[in-house]
């Protein structure tokens, strides 16, 4: 689950984090009254969406006065911002961050994450503030400061003064440096997070150090002991959340073919079969290995609810989800259904030939592939 970057900062502030003073506001009336719970300016207008970029494409905006944060406000919230991860499409602007904002003297990188080689923590920091961790590894690897913690004894005081020696902050802020990283990583573990990440890190002309941005995302898996936080939870949209509803991990993306597989190694392989048969897949639809017919069935109808959907392609590998259950999820929805689009059904494993079987007695359209080269003859000649 990923958090707004109001939402990190309510977390990391009770965990002892300094982030800079600020609240959330859906409207232009609430920045102002935002501005002036503040104060005195200058003030940061932030666009609140799960991406990042905001500020190359306009979200994020200083604002001097009350009046500018309120006119400023006004031109963000509902605003389809574009950003190098949103794609061309963007993301709708409902609530900003309004803060305050201080005088800057350097920026850095930290963050907390999950090494997945060693299945254990990292920290991870920089003196390239403000830089995508991406870029800073491709460009300025030697920039990228690394230390792997181990879970059982946690953060040790060496690590950290190896972070802060190499960082280079200036020994006064060898106190500070320690007890925020000390607390971001407690953040990371209390939540359940596979990110804590700030960026930037900044030290301010009065030597504060603040998390001037922040980013949490939080173990899916782990949300039934976060309560409490499962109010935040936003969708990307209707079909996403349907998906959630009935526990299939749903994406929606932006071709013709609907797919539907169980495992998420399958679903990439599946979406280089439509691939090249010259298509693109509507969604990303992993049904489980432990589904049942029922949630087969919601998996499809899902499916066809996206009226962009031309062609429909089923590929399962019969392990945990037996052959013949899929079957008979998929005839029971396509039988409550007025389905006017090919289905193209590819099965494996267990059951087999009871699933196939089960497919061709139900009088219902429905081409059973019996390898990826076929799937991929059938989609190719439905495009």
């Amino acid at each position: 689950m990923k958090l707004h970057e109001y939402q990190a900062k309510i977390l990391l502030a009770r965990e002892g984090v300094p982030v800079p003073p600020g609240e959330m506001a859906a409207s232009p009336a609430e920045a102002g009254a935002v501005a002036d719970k503040l104060g005195q300016g200058p003030f940061a207008v932030k666009a609140q969406i799960h991406a990042g970029g905001r500020g190359k494409g306009g979200g994020i905006k200083l604002a001097e006065d009350r009046g500018a944060v309120v006119e400023t406000a006004q031109k963000i919230i509902g605003m389809n911002l574009v950003t190098p991860q949103t794609g061309p499409e963007g993301k709708l602007v409902r609530k900003v961050l309004v803060e305050r904002v201080f005088p800057i003297e350097k920026e850095y990188y930290l963050a907390v994450t999950i090494d997945r080689n060693t299945a254990c923590p990292v920290i991870l920091a920089s003196v390239a503030g403000g830089m995508e961790i991406e870029e800073i590894a491709r460009s300025k690897p030697h920039l990228l400061i690394k230390e792997a913690i181990d879970p059982v004894v946690g953060l040790m005081p060496y690590q950290s003064r190896n972070l802060f020696f190499g960082l280079e902050m200036e020994p006064a802020l060898g106190s500070a440096f320690t007890a925020l990283l000390g607390n971001l990583y407690r953040s990371f573990a209390a939540y359940d997070c596979s990110l804590a990440e700030i960026n930037p890190l900044v030290v301010t002309r009065d030597k504060e150090i603040f998390a001037l941005d922040a980013k949490l995302d939080i173990d899916d898996n782990a949300l039934f002991r976060h309560k409490d936080l499962l109010e935040w939870r936003e969708y990307e949209n209707t079909w996403e959340e349907e998906a959630a509803r009935y526990r299939l991990n749903y994406i929606r993306l932006a071709g013709t073919v609907g797919m539907m597989v169980n495992g998420a190694c399958m679903a990439m392989a599946t979406m280089d079969a439509i691939a090249l048969a010259g298509a693109r897949p509507a969604n990303f639809l992993d049904v489980g290995g432990g589904a049942n017919a029922e949630a087969v069935a919601n998996g499809f109808r899902l499916i066809l609810s996206d009226e962009r959907v031309k062609s429909v392609l089923i590929n399962i590998f019969g392990g945990i989800l037996r052959c013949d259950v899929l079957a008979e999820g998929v005839i029971n929805a396509v039988s409550n259904l007025e389905v006017k689009v090919p289905i193209v059904v590819r099965l494996e494993g267990t059951n087999k030939d009871k699933g196939a079987e089960l497919l061709a007695q139900s009088g219902l359209n429905f081409t059973v592939a019996g390898d990826m080269k076929e799937v991929i003859s059938v989609i190719a000649n439905s495009v």
